[in-house]
């Protein structure tokens, strides 16, 4: 049996079968990526040149749009987010007896970044209110090994930099900016990603900008920037060679191969080049949402995301807090069955089987538990559209419990 595909706008018009509950093919996906702009005519691009290896002609486009854009130093594109945050800790020295700060509430890179440099990991709980690390519970958890704290701006809704930035300085501590979300969104306006001494960002298929598997590391302290070049390029003097300024690169530094493929930043550029009509689709998308479910929510003690003043948001995601994790699973499969797919998202890492090897316990992070269990994301992509989410919201307003 052939199953007919969604159309690209994540819609169908395929009749529901017998029963009234959607088919397959009228599925609305969690997300889809998509094209934006010049994405294909960029990569054919690149091709027809000959230049599909990193570090060409899409790869410094990109770059340099980034750096114009935030302002930073020095843009370095990766092969992921995760790699971007495993040079940041190469970057710092980071080893066996070290402690870095990371909240319990993110995505396994995180910490596994400086785990994988012997680093013991202090998980820390986030705030009830934007699930952004809790500036709060940082200076307990300070220890005189601590060498680095990693801010994670959660649905691109910035941490509380001001107090993060001032506990570092005290203790002199690095910032590593886990900014896979937040890309465009600013604190105080200011753009995230430009805070820590480095930052990480994210281009992987469900970001707001994608290129399907890539990241870049944000250097923000140009004292970095000359070993970051050598580190991302398996530890050799390969990118002065190729400026120019010697005559030969050789193995001067430890380092791997997290240099992203220029067809990849071919498309990566065709997405950033039309950053601002991306992000002005999903601020619609979000105020749809908001403004739509808002007051059903309330009336159900059910939480919509917060965005403090401080704060403008990257427009990364969508979500709802429930009750209780019975209430969560029974309105993901409410939807589901109704051809719509949301979902939950991270699971504490201090409770995973890794995090309780490394001291994690049942309790230690109250709110990273209690919220992992009750935070549903609904369907939230570029492409998502009116029609689509109209369907999203009438069956949320359909849900009884």
């Amino acid at each position: 049996m052939t199953e007919k595909l969604p159309t690209a706008n994540g819609s169908s018009r395929s009749p529901a079968p017998k029963g009234g509950v959607p088919s397959v093919a009228s599925t609305i996906p969690f997300n889809r990526s998509g094209i934006e702009g010049q994405e294909i005519g960029h990569m054919s691009q690149s091709v027809s040149i000959g230049q599909i290896a990193g570090d060409q002609s899409y790869s410094r486009k990109c770059q340099a749009l980034l750096e114009q854009v935030l302002g930073a130093p020095k843009v370095l594109l990766t092969t992921s987010c995760t790699h971007a945050l495993e040079l940041a800790a190469l970057l710092l020295d980071i080893g066996p007896n070290d402690e870095v700060i990371v909240p319990s509430f993110t995505f396994v890179s995180t910490p596994n970044a400086f785990v994988l440099r012997g680093a013991r990991i202090r998980f820390a709980d986030v705030r009830p209110d934007t699930l952004n690390l809790d500036e709060n519970q940082v200076e307990p958890l300070i220890s005189p090994r601590t060498r680095a704290i990693v801010p994670v701006h959660y649905a691109g809704v910035g941490c509380e930099m001001d107090a993060i930035l001032a506990i570092a300085r005290q203790h002199g501590i690095a910032i590593v900016e886990d900014n896979a979300h937040g890309l465009f969104g600013k604190y105080r306006q200011r753009w995230l990603g430009t805070f820590g001494a480095l930052a990480t960002q994210s281009f992987h298929e469900t970001k707001n900008i994608t290129c399907g598997e890539g990241g870049a590391l944000v250097v923000n302290d140009p004292a970095f920037i000359e070993r970051a070049e050598i580190m991302r390029e398996k530890g050799t003097n390969r990118s002065r060679f190729f400026r120019g300024q010697v005559d030969k690169y050789s193995w001067v530094d430890i380092g791997s191969s997290y240099v992203m493929s220029d067809v990849l930043a071919a498309f990566l550029y065709g997405q950033l080049e039309v950053w601002r009509q991306i992000q002005e689709k999903r601020r619609s998308i979000w105020l749809r949402y908001d403004a739509e479910l808002r007051d059903w929510a309330a009336a159900r003690d059910i939480r919509c995301p917060i965005v403090p003043d401080a704060c403008e948001q990257a427009y990364h995601m969508y979500y709802l807090i429930l009750p209780s994790l019975e209430i969560r699973q029974a309105l993901i499969a409410f939807l589901k069955a109704r051809g719509i797919l949301a979902v939950f998202h991270y699971l504490p890492l201090h409770l995973s089987p890794m995090g309780q090897k490394l001291g994690g316990r049942p309790g230690d992070c109250p709110v990273t538990e209690t919220m992992s269990d009750r935070l549903l994301r609904l369907p939230f992509f570029n492409s998502l559209d009116p029609e689509s989410q109209r369907r999203v919201i009438h069956a949320i307003h359909d849900f009884k419990f």
